[in-house]
């Protein structure tokens, strides 16, 4: 075997090895929050990141096999066409029926990505219906919610990073935030986001959730969490000196106990700041 084909099959093997390896390795592969050297996404906590995950697999099915289908391909020609076992090379220039297969299939692979694809999107798009809008706003460096509904009215409040030196046993470094948005479990949340100064992007990993926050317009996506719990998320999109400390904090609670939140909160933030309108909260601490 030429030296060219043993390179094939052992970068071929090697990319199967760590397929593998990923897909094995307990802890890596999925991961509730941010891991150190983790692998793959986080786990899914809404309808909207079940279905992006399951458009990930299909995409990486597709994208393996073609890629095994290439390697093998090229290990084929490299060994067939090589100068000593085919001296006297042919001259065909056209093949019909090669030309109409390399055309035709690739067209089918990507009506097969298309479909799954359109009906995400679709999906993501709007909740068909809507317990609970958010008005999501992202400053320098932090983010404020609104809570949009008459029941919740008067609940607006600002979520900042808490500094690693005031961080309790056990809290996230980077990651924990002063106040958390807070939802209930199985209900459809509209989030519309916007924002004051430059671009931000609100991201949630487990909630399927990722929308850029820009100034002048209000782009609108939601989620339903489907179990209690506490999500994390960062602004992703490069939006200044401080992008790295501007965190997001999504809590899941049953229905119940996010009623209960609610007649706290508009107490809470109505104090922080009694000589403005009820609900508006200034800035409990400077990021850093």
């Amino acid at each position: 075997m030429s030296l060219a084909a043993r390179s094939f099959l052992g970068l071929g093997f090697a990319f199967l090895v760590l397929l593998v390896a990923a897909c094995a390795m307990p802890g890596l592969a999925h991961a509730a929050e941010p891991v150190n050297w983790g692998l793959g996404m986080q786990e899914a906590a809404s309808p909207v990141k079940g279905y992006i995950e399951e458009l990930h697999d299909l995409l990486l099915y597709i994208i393996t096999a073609i890629t095994i289908f290439v390697l093998l391909l090229m290990v084929y020609v490299v060994r067939r066409f090589a100068a000593d076992r085919n001296p006297n090379p042919s001259q065909t220039s056209h093949n019909t029926l090669l030309e109409v297969a390399w055309t035709v299939i690739p067209v089918l692979i990507l009506v097969v990505i298309a479909i799954p694809s359109f009906r995400l999107l679709y999906f993501q798009d709007r909740a068909p219906t809507t317990d609970l809008t958010v008005k999501v706003t992202g400053h320098q460096w932090y983010w404020s919610y609104e809570y949009q509904d008459n029941a919740q009215a008067g609940v607006r409040f600002e979520s900042r990073m808490i500094p690693t030196d005031e961080l309790r046993p056990g809290q996230r470094r980077l990651l924990e935030v002063d106040n958390e948005l807070v939802v209930p479990v199985g209900k459809n949340v509209r989030l519309l986001v916007t924002g004051t100064d430059v671009i931000h992007s609100y991201f949630m990993p487990s909630l399927g959730v990722q929308k850029y926050a820009i100034p002048g317009r209000t782009l609108e996506t939601w989620f339903r969490v489907d179990r209690p719990g506490v999500y994390y998320g960062q602004c992703n999109q490069i939006c200044g000196t401080q992008h790295a400390y501007m965190p997001s904090v999504v809590r899941a609670v049953p229905e119940a106990e996010f009623n209960a939140w609610v007649e706290d909160a508009k107490r809470k933030f109505a104090e922080r700041q009694p000589s403005a309108s009820p609900g508006v909260v200034v800035a409990m601490r400077a990021a850093e």
